[in-house]
């Protein structure tokens, strides 16, 4: 009896010596490290909010090159409107905050490169309806190529936290499309000023060439957001 109640003590301890340590709970993230990371994904949402805003506007511009249709052009102005108020919203959070998930100088670079893009997508616009411009092919391949650029610009941004190099990437691409606008650009002024007959056609030439330096200058600030973006990548890894 007494070997009995031995061996089941024994067969207890083991058992008690087998179970799993408790689990640690997991420690709660601070408040100040909730409210810094919270204040990093806010930036990054503005600008891409600005970015996504940049792409539609792209989109209308391409569409109206094709068909010139007043209300395509109005949603181009209600974009350039809309991307204006997220660049003063991100400025307004930029001035009062302190730590910023890069420098702050990058962040007001960028948001202004990608504003100044859809601004010279709608001056486009404006003064093809003011002057009466009518649009050609070579408008119609410098936006459509601008377009891309602009989606590469807003991939860089989504990717510029989790994926650094991606976004590298993608900023590489955009400064590619920049470049290719620039090619139809001296393309388009070289069939421009080709065969001038009349005092009729030279006013028509610089009609159209107002309108072909709106599209360079927002390729221009595209090649400039993509900089900005390399350099970002280059600051963080």
């Amino acid at each position: 009896m007494k070997q009995t109640r031995k061996s089941t003590k024994a067969s207890e301890e083991v058992s008690a010596g087998e179970l799993p340590a408790p689990i640690a709970a997991p420690a709660k993230e601070s408040f100040f490290g909730r409210l810094f990371k919270k204040r990093q994904n806010l930036f990054v949402k503005l600008i891409r909010d600005q970015a996504q805003t940049t792409l539609e506007g792209m989109d209308a511009l391409c569409e109206y090159l094709v068909n010139q249709d007043p209300a395509v052009a109005a949603k181009l102005r209600a974009k350039e409107k809309e991307a204006d108020e997220a660049r003063r919203i991100l400025i307004y959070e930029l001035n009062k905050t302190f730590i910023t998930p890069f420098d702050r100088e990058d962040i007001f670079a960028l948001s202004r490169t990608i504003d100044d893009v859809i601004d010279y997508a709608y001056s486009t616009v404006s003064e093809m309806e003011i002057l009466k411009v009518k649009p050609t092919s070579f408008m119609q391949r410098m936006a459509s190529l601008l377009r891309d650029a602009t989606y590469e610009l807003l991939m860089a941004v989504s990717r510029l936290e989790e994926y650094p190099g991606v976004a590298s990437e993608h900023a590489q691409r955009a400064k590619a499309l920049e470049n290719r606008v620039e090619g139809v650009y001296r393309e388009a002024l070289a069939d421009l000023f080709t065969g001038a007959e009349d005092i009729k056609h030279v006013v028509k030439m610089l009609k159209s060439r107002e309108v072909y330096r709106h599209l360079s200058n927002a390729a221009d600030r595209g090649g400039e957001a993509a900089d900005v973006l390399a350099d970002i990548v280059v600051k963080i890894t």
